[in-house]
C-alpha cells in the first residue's frame, strides 16, 4: 500500500472526533486496530536534517523511515539490526554494512540500495543545507559503495557516539535518493518516499496526524492498522483526554506522577523512567541587557533552583549539576554557583551599572510546568530589582524564536527557560552550545572556542575517563560564562490503556512501531 493510496475517509473511520489542546471532542469507540497517541506538539519538519521536535517529528521519523540499526525498546540502551542484515566495525574509522534485500520505498521508488545510504548520510555534510544536526556526522568522510546492498562508512577520525546515537537515533535515517532529488533536495512535512513500519497518511494541522501500517514493511508487523497522533499541548488536558477515553497513550505531567502511581486512572497503567532531558535558564549574551558577564552572574546568584523545582516540578526531581544526567559519562558532581545569594547578586548588578535593576523578558513554551517555572523566576529576580515579563508562546512560534533562518526574533530574546531532550551519550547534550550552533539551537549565542574544541575532541576520544574530564570542563565553562543556570533532569512518565504494551526506550521516548497488544 502506498502513501498516495490512503484516503482521508479510511483514516478517520476508526476515530470519532478530533482532540486538540483545550478543545476535546466526543469520546471515540476503542478499536484494537487503532492506536490513539497524544503528541505534545504538532509536526514541525519530517526531513530528518531539519526536525524540530524529538517527541513528534522524531517519533514519526522513527515510524516511517528505516535505519541501519535502531534502539531496542526496554530498560537498557541497546541497539538491534534494522535495515542492515549485517554491520561490522572493521577498525576505528571503517564500518561495513550490508542491507537486507528487498526493502521497498513507498510511492514506487523501488528497493533500498547502498547508494541511498550514501546519499542519506553524506547529505548532512552539504554546506548548502547546513543541517542543525550535522554535528552527528562531524567525523564522516564518505560512504563507499561496494555493491548494490553493501558499503563502508569511512570516518575521518574515530567517533565515539557513532553506535550510541548517530546510527540508531536521529541522524541514521535512510531516505530514497531518487525521491529526494525529485523534490529538489529538501522537503518539509510531506515525505516523498517511506520505508518504515508505518506510512504517513494524513495531517490536519493542530488536530490530527494519521499513520497506516506499511504492508510492504520488511520487519515485524504492527498489530495496529492505524495510529492517530493527536496534538495536545498541555499535559493536564492530555490526562483529561485519557480519562475521557479520547486517547490510549500520553505523557504525564510531573505534578500528576505521584498521585497516578498511587492510583492510576481506571483502565490505565503508568510507567515511570529516568530521563536525559534537561531544563535550564539561558541568557542571550548578544542582547544589550546581558552582554555584561556581571549581569548574567547576578541572575545566577538570584535564582533559587530548588524553589523552581518545588513549584514547577513538585519536587520530584533533584537539581541538575549540568547538561549531562546522573549515571552518564560527563556528569558533574556539583554546580560552581550554589545560590541563592541576593547580596552578591545586588552587588554585581551595581558594579555593572544597574543599581536599580532593569526591565526584561523571559520567553517560555506555553505549558503549565514551564510557565510556572518562569513565574517563580520572575518573583525571584524581582528581589534584586530585575522586573521580568513572562512571554509564553505556542510551540510553532516558540521553536523559531532563536533561529536566524526564521527571522530576527532572536534579537529580542533576553531570558529563556528551555528544555532539550538528549540521548545516552553526553555529546548529544553538549553539541547544541558550540560556536557553529549560534543562530540554530544555541539561543544564548555564547561562543567559546575552548568549549567547541573540547566537544570535538571528546567525540573522537574512546577512553571514558578522558571523555568524562572533557565534558565536566565544558559544563564548567558554560556556568562560568554566566549565560546558563542548570535546573533539572525530568523524570518521565507515560499513561497507557490496559491491553496495550508500549514500545518505549529507557527514557520513555516513544517507538510507535514497537507498540503491541497485551
Amino acid at each position: 500500500m502506498t502513501y498516495d493510496s490512503i484516503t482521508r475517509r479510511r483514516l478517520i473511520g476508526g476515530v470519532s472526533g478530533a482532540v486538540a489542546a483545550g478543545a476535546l471532542g466526543t469520546p471515540a469507540r476503542a478499536q484494537a486496530e487503532v492506536l490513539r497517541v497524544r503528541s505534545y506538539v504538532d509536526i514541525g519538519k519530517l526531513d530528518p536534517l531539519f526536525m524540530v521536535s524529538r517527541e513528534t517529528d522524531g517519533a514519526l521519523c522513527d515510524a516511517i523511515y528505516s535505519r541501519l540499526i535502531r534502539y531496542e525498546s526496554g530498560t537498557a540502551w541497546q541497539w538491534q539490526l534494522d535495515a542492515a542484515e549485517q554491520i561490522e566495525q572493521v577498525d576505528a574509522t571503517h564500518v561495513r554494512f550490508r542491507l537486507r534485500p528487498g526493502i521497498m520505498f513507498s510511492n514506487g521508488y523501488g528497493t533500498m540500495t547502498a547508494e541511498d545510504v550514501q546519499y542519506s548520510f553524506e547529505r548532512y555534510l552539504d554546506p548548502a543545507l547546513d543541517s542543525p544536526y550535522k554535528g552527528d556526522w562531524t567525523a564522516l568522510d564518505r560512504v563507499e559503495i561496494e555493491d548494490e546492498l553493501s558499503g563502508t562508512i569511512v570516518l575521518k577520525e574515530p567517533y565515539a557516539p557513532l553506535f550510541t546515537t548517530t546510527l540508531p537515533w536521529s541522524a541514521g535515517y535512510i531516505l530514497s535518493k531518487r525521491a529526494i532529488e525529485e523534490v529538489g533536495g529538501v522537503f518539509d512535512v510531506t515525505p516523498p518516499a517511506m520505508s518504515g513500519a508505518f506510512l504517513l497518511s494524513e495531517w490536519v494541522p493542530g488536530q490530527r496526524i494519521g499513520l497506516v501500517r506499511n504492508e510492504d514493511y520488511y520487519g515485524a508487523r504492527s498489530p495496529f492498522d492505524e495510529i492517530v497522533m493527536l496534538p495536545i499541548g498541555d499535559d493536564k488536558a492530555a490526562e483529561i483526554a485519557f480519562e475521557a477515553g479520547e486517547i490510549d497513550y500520553t505523557n504525564v505531567s510531573a505534578s500528576s506522577i505521584a498521585s497516578m502511581v498511587a492510583d492510576p486512572p481506571e483502565g490505565g497503567q503508568i510507567q515511570v523512567r529516568p530521563s536525559e532531558t534537561y531544563f535550564w535558564i539561558g541568557m542571550n549574551v548578544e542582547h544589550p541587557l546581558f552582554t555584561d558577564q556581571r549581569v548574567r552572574q547576578a541572575v545566577q546568584y538570584a535564582v533559587d533552583v530548588d524553589e523552581i523545582i518545588e513549584a514547577a516540578f513538585f519536587g520530584i526531581t533533584p537539581r541538575a549539576t549540568g547538561l549531562v544526567a546522573p549515571g552518564m559519562i560527563g556528569h558533574r558532581e556539583a554546580n560552581l554557583i550554589s545560590g541563592p545569594d541576593l547580596d552578591k547578586a545586588r552587588a554585581l548588578l551595581a558594579e555593572a551599572g544597574h543599581p536599580d535593576g532593569f526591565d526584561t523578558t523571559i520567553s517560555v513554551l506555553n505549558q503549565t510546568d514551564r510557565v510556572a517555572a518562569a513565574q517563580v523566576i520572575q518573583a525571584q529576580l524581582a528581589q534584586i530589582g530585575i522586573r521580568v515579563e513572562v512571554l509564553a508562546y505556542e510551540s510553532g512560534t516558540y521553536w523559531s524564536l532563536g533561529n536566524d533562518r526564521d527571522g530576527d526574533d532572536w534579537k529580542d530574546l533576553q531570558l529563556m527557560f528551555l528544555r532539550f531532550t538528549s540521548a545516552p551519550d553526553p555529546g548529544w547534550a553538549t553539541v547544541w552550545f558550540t560556536c557553529d550552533q549560534v543562530g540554530l539551537w544555541n539561543w544564548e549565542r555564547w561562543c567559546n572556542e575552548e568549549y567547541s574544541n573540547l566537544n570535538a575532541e571528546a567525540a573522537r576520544t574512546s577512553d571514558p575517563d578522558s571523555r568524562n574530564a572533557m565534558y565536566v570542563a565544558m559544563q564548567d565553562l558554560m556556568e562560568e560564562s554566566g549565560a546558563y543556570i542548570f535546573v533539572t533532569h525530568e523524570a518521565t512518565a507515560v499513561l497507557y490503556r490496559d491491553g496495550i504494551v508500549p514500545g518505549n526506550r529507557p527514557n520513555n521516548d516513544t517507538q510507535l512501531s514497537d507498540f503491541r497488544l497485551a
